[in-house]
């Protein structure tokens, strides 16, 4: 009889333990994130801080040859590079351009002692085609590597990182009416990377300007 209570006692046990893990699982798996519109307002709104005095001297934008881009209107192409928002051309070159003129702007408030450059490699530059912009919409997404490095030694002044920004891309009647205040998506994509660079070298950064 004490050798049979045992067993039960070791079966309900055993039924306990898989009960509590199946309860972590759930948790773990129905936990809720943030959407990525959240994240990037989240990341650009992280304060200037004061651990490194910096000024840019340098922002070198590669955009690899590797990259595929593609011409398909479709709603979401297989490529690494879709973008439309300049006349058909040479893709790379424009994305480059965009990029460029947004880190700029978003670095301009740099004022510190200690001369750094800033070395970014695309690795994804997703906008809206055509068919998608003037219908559902969707979301801009951009990739890419960020390296900054003393300008005089060339060492490392903060951690490599991968930074991925993902967010809101009008469509519809939207994209139409925007457009029409000029508020393209070259000037929508240029305006949140400039917030974005900001926010990754917040934590290297001493901003002069009010705002940035």
């Amino acid at each position: 009889m004490t050798l049979q209570r045992n067993r039960i006692s070791r079966i309900v046990l055993a039924l306990g333990v898989a009960i509590g893990l199946s309860a972590c699982a759930s948790v773990d798996v129905s936990r809720d994130l943030p959407a990525a519109g959240a994240l990037d307002a989240a990341a650009a709104a992280i304060p200037a801080a004061r651990t490194l005095d910096i000024s840019v001297a340098a922002i070198n934008v590669t955009v690899p040859d590797t990259l595929k881009s593609t011409e398909l209107n479709s709603y979401y192409p297989n490529a690494d590079i879709v973008w439309h928002g300049d006349p058909a051309g040479d893709r790379h070159a424009q994305v480059r351009a965009v990029l460029l003129a947004a880190f700029q702007e978003g670095t301009a408030g740099l004022s510190g002692a200690r001369a750094a450059v800033l070395d970014i490699t695309v690795t994804k530059f997703h906008a809206l085609t055509p068919k998608a912009r003037y219908t559902v919409g969707g979301r801009h997404e951009i990739e890419f590597e960020l390296r900054v490095t003393d300008a005089a030694t060339g060492a490392l002044l903060m951690p490599p990182r991968h930074v991925v920004s993902r967010f809101k891309a009008l469509g519809g009647e939207a994209a139409v009416a925007a457009e029409a205040q000029g508020i393209t998506q070259t000037v929508r994509i240029t305006r949140h990377m400039a917030g974005v660079i900001r926010a990754e070298l917040g934590a290297a950064g001493n901003f002069a300007l009010a705002g940035l």
